[in-house]
């Protein structure tokens, strides 16, 4: 798959089979993402890889807390406040075209909640992976991790494998440390989901829009 295929058909998968993925691919994505850069080369990405009973350790865990109503927040503010168009308008959309494919009614907070509990089992992907930062670093090395997080999602594309990038995982940091034995040195950037997708869900149907170059690209020659 050439690097513009792979992008292309880059895409939030939110349903995998169980189909294992071998540990050498992941492990081929993790190393060929370093390839990022960073500022003076600091490479500030961490990661620990979840697989068997460990993954389930962490989705059990969070999924009890959750179904307990436990009260959790994350360390690091990931949406502002109030969004300005035009991204509320985006935002609104995504959301809206991904409950309407699963069936979820306007304020059926029961089944919204049943849906957004699919984030906390990695949507039953084979693999997770928390990735953190160490706390003191600033936003330029969250800029550089960001596209190393990029290269794991296309590089994963070009293994024949689906990835879903997840920030849901920031507010349970506290369980993520306890159970995967994270410090708190630490910050938990996102998680990500990678699998093979299950085609069957309906949610994988969601094809997601972006806006025409006109619409945020300015070409000066003058």
């Amino acid at each position: 798959m050439n690097a513009f295929d792979a992008i292309a058909t880059r895409r939030s998968v939110r349903g995998f089979t169980s189909q294992p993925v071998p540990m050498d691919s992941v492990k081929r994505i993790l190393e060929v993402s370093a390839r990022a850069p960073s500022g003076t080369n600091t490479q500030p990405w961490l990661a620990t890889v979840l697989t068997g009973g460990a993954l389930k350790r962490l989705t059990d865990a969070v999924l009890a807390a959750r179904h307990a109503n436990e009260e959790h927040v994350s360390e690091t503010k990931f949406y502002p406040d109030k969004f300005p168009e035009p991204y509320l308008a985006r935002r609104r959309k995504v959301g809206w075209d991904l409950y309407g494919l699963v069936g979820i009614a306007k304020g059926d907070m029961a089944k919204m909640r049943v849906q957004h509990d699919k984030n906390f089992t990695f949507f039953d992907a084979p693999v997770g992976v928390i990735f953190t930062i160490e706390r003191e670093l600033e936003i330029g090395s969250w800029l550089d991790y960001g596209m190393m997080l990029q290269n794991v999602m296309i590089a994963a594309r070009a293994e024949g494998l689906d990835t879903c990038p997840q920030a849901a995982w920031g507010d349970y940091h506290k369980i993520i440390r306890a159970t995967c034995g994270i410090p708190d040195s630490q910050v938990i950037v996102c998680g990500m989901a990678i699998g093979y997708e299950d085609t069957s869900e309906v949610a994988n149907a969601l094809v997601t829009e972006r806006a025409p170059l006109e619409d945020w690209v300015r070409f000066v020659d003058e």
